[in-house]
């Protein structure tokens, strides 16, 4: 989200390389990635880092901007919980409740503005005189654009990422932005799903940290909490009158940003075929 706010788009490219990074006690962090051993060496958007739950280019990116700033950012998407501003906050090292990362992340869906998640909204009677109501906390936390540019990136995690058995497996069919997420030593999986009118998110883990799965292939998010958040939105979807959405997330009316990394792409290469020699340049006759 910082990197979106200033500048940065889905498209961006980075070096799939491990970074160094320097702390203020005069060690040096190196953030590990697990899996896709292909990409190593290769540029990157961040639509495929985020997709792939790429550490490297989280590190890369804690480089340009402080810890300070995703502190900053998380406060205005209503995380009140202790956040330590280290470098590691960019792999997610906060302890933090399923409570508030369902809140921060229905952010992008409602176009920018956190909204507080509350259980009750009335109080009535038994003939039906309310007798209070309850208003949820509202704060504009990025722009809409920001906020579209998040729905983009988080998309990819499901069609072609760590999220893809949604698709493969359930065979969702219908838009849905998600992030899986993994902690150390397999003890917590994530998985938060986004459609256009429902945020909804899972947590898999104990208390004490102890408990957890031996390996990454049946501990990780995607093997322990997408199956529940998957098998949740079937029974939804099954249940017409609650109208759970399966269109389009909507793009905001002024998008100064492309979002079609495909598209950008193409433009590429062909910009590079333009730069070509043609024969006439290549032979001196």
């Amino acid at each position: 989200t910082l990197a979106m706010q200033n500048g940065l788009s889905p498209c961006s490219k980075f070096a799939n390389i491990q970074p160094i990074i320097y702390l203020d006690n005069g060690d040096t962090w190196e953030p590990r990635n697990s899996g896709y051993e292909k990409l190593i060496g290769t540029e990157i958007t961040l639509k495929q880092a985020l997709a792939t739950s790429n550490n490297w280019i989280s590190g890369w990116l804690i480089k340009q901007f402080t810890p300070q700033s995703v502190v900053k950012v998380a406060r205005n998407m209503g995380v009140k919980h202790f956040l330590d501003p280290v470098p590691a906050i960019v792999l997610g090292s906060a302890d933090l409740t399923l409570y508030e990362m369902v809140g921060a992340m229905n952010t992008f869906v409602n176009k920018g503005v956190y909204i507080e998640p509350i259980f009750i909204t009335r109080i009535e009677d038994k003939n039906g005189n309310v007798l209070e109501t309850f208003v949820p906390e509202q704060n504009e936390a990025m722009s809409e654009e920001t906020a579209y540019l998040m729905l983009s990136l988080m998309k990819g995690v499901v069609d072609y990422g760590t999220g893809i058995r949604l698709k493969l497996t359930y065979e969702f069919d219908n838009p849905i932005a998600g992030k899986t997420g993994t902690t150390n030593n397999q003890s917590d999986g994530w998985f938060i799903g986004l459609v256009p009118n429902l945020s909804t998110g899972v947590w898999v883990g104990a208390e004490d940290r102890s408990v957890h799965f031996v390996d990454l292939t049946r501990g990780q998010g995607a093997s322990m909490a997408l199956p529940i958040w998957a098998l949740y939105m079937k029974r939804n979807y099954a249940d017409e009158d609650l109208n759970i959405s399966k269109e389009e997330f909507e793009k905001p009316e002024t998008l100064t940003i492309n979002v079609d990394c495909d598209q950008e792409k193409d433009e590429d290469e062909k910009e590079d075929d333009q730069k070509k020699p043609k024969l006439s340049d290549e032979i001196d006759f």
